[in-house]
């Protein structure tokens, strides 16, 4: 079956909103065995998107329409796909008695603009969005059926694993239930991954592993299908426990968790609290760990500073110059300072190369609770960014070792030593 992405949108035309939906939706179908032939990007020009139509029901068995489903007059999704298909718009009553619903249980009142979005295709198949506003629906163009999914990220993710992908995949004639199980790490690369579990879809036909590398972690995946959810379950479960045994310490989190939600997770379960101090990454250490719901709860106190000197000024400490000593001092001080259960100072200092470039860093750790304090220390080689993301991830997967007793100097691919 081959299947066409129609993306629209004048802000992803015009390169001001990077197509991050096209990206996922093509690799998350490919994973599922389902053939994306063409990727189409059209503005919110009604011509346009006609054209648009027409042609992909010429070409493709079936088309995913992604954004335009919004209460906006640019939004004309809807309005064209009716057109298209030769029907009329009708409004679809319970999808806007839940809209209302959804603005009153926030209570506001629904806008009249709203009510567009109740407006589809007569005939078509309603696709539930149970997270938003944005009905989704199905229509047949020509020869193709055309799926429309709504443009907010989060919205469209999980209407294509719900309910498009099993549709299409019915419609491919491979009826069943896919399920995509990720693991992401941190200080291996790909090669060495690759290499650690070069063998482990012979433990089961019909899994396939990938990779997707993205700096400072790798997402190591395992794609399945099955006749239903335990015969996919059944199919996983050895397989995920030989890659849990061969990555060991390096997986920091699985599916939808990150590590920052995994850090505070364990910290929640020893009934802990945290302070952070960090010098050079801005904030960043604290920023993912307070963007986790629930986050405020146990954060305590953030130390964001220039440099290794203006940190010990903050946390008042006497040395001020980079060391793995200082790291230590920083990390006891902000912990008694702050009343915080746990505390971890990330303090980096960056090399210079002969044309004023930076090639590298060093990076301190310093981590302190009540069973004591713990430096790690590593040199990333790759210039300013790279450094900094790696002092970020470092920092968090120092934190996560520490509290859940696994050994915080394990040596990364990418650590020179």
């Amino acid at each position: 079956m081959r299947i066409e992405i129609l993306c629209t949108g004048d802000e992803i035309l015009t390169g001001k909103t990077i197509n991050t939906n096209y990206a996922w939706m093509a690799q998350r179908l490919g994973e599922a065995g389902l053939e994306v032939v063409w990727g189409t990007t059209v503005g919110d020009d009604r011509a346009s998107l006609l054209s648009a139509f027409h042609q992909a029901a010429a070409r493709a068995d079936a088309v995913i329409v992604n954004g335009g489903l919004g209460p906006t007059v640019d939004d004309l999704s809807q309005e064209v796909a009716a057109e298209a298909a030769g029907v009329a718009l009708k409004l679809h009553a319970d999808w806007l008695e839940r809209m209302e619903g959804w603005y009153a249980r926030r209570n506001r009142v629904m806008p009249p603009n709203n009510r567009k979005q109740a407006m589809l295709p007569a005939g078509c198949e309603f696709i539930d969005n149970p997270i938003g506003t944005a009905c989704g629906f199905a229509v047949d163009i020509g020869r193709a059926r055309f799926y429309f999914t709504p443009g907010v990220p989060r919205e469209m993710k999980k209407m294509l694993e719900e309910q498009v992908m099993p549709r299409l995949l019915a419609r491919a004639g491979t009826p069943g239930v896919a399920r995509l199980k990720r693991f992401h790490s941190f200080g291996i690369g790909e090669s060495r991954a690759d290499q650690m579990l070069h063998d482990i879809e012979a433990m089961a036909p019909g899994v396939k592993l990938g990779f997707q590398a993205h700096y400072p972690q790798l997402e190591t995946k395992l794609a399945a299908r099955g006749a239903d959810a335990a015969d996919v379950e059944a199919l996983l479960a050895p397989v995920e426990a030989e890659v849990r045994r061969r990555l060991g310490n390096f997986i920091v989190a699985e599916d939808t968790a990150s590590l920052e939600s995994v850090v505070l997770d364990a910290l929640r379960a020893q009934g802990g609290s945290l302070a952070v101090a960090e010098s050079f990454t801005g904030g960043a250490i604290a920023g993912r760990l307070l963007n986790v719901p629930g986050a405020e709860a146990l954060f305590r106190r953030g130390v964001v500073s220039r440099d290794a000197a203006q940190l010990a000024a903050t946390v008042g400490v006497a040395a001020a110059a980079f060391s793995p000593d200082l790291a230590q001092q920083a990390a006891l001080a902000l912990r008694e300072q702050s009343g915080a259960s746990h505390a971890v100072a990330v303090l980096v200092t960056l090399d210079d190369g002969a044309d004023g470039v930076q090639i590298g860093g060093e990076i301190a750790i310093g981590l302190a609770d009540a069973g004591g304090v713990e430096v790690r220390q590593a040199r990333l080689l790759g210039g300013r960014d790279w450094v900094r993301l790696g002092a970020v991830e470092m920092g968090l997967d120092s934190l996560r070792r520490r509290l859940k007793g696994l050994p915080v100097d394990e040596q990364l691919d990418f650590e020179k030593r």
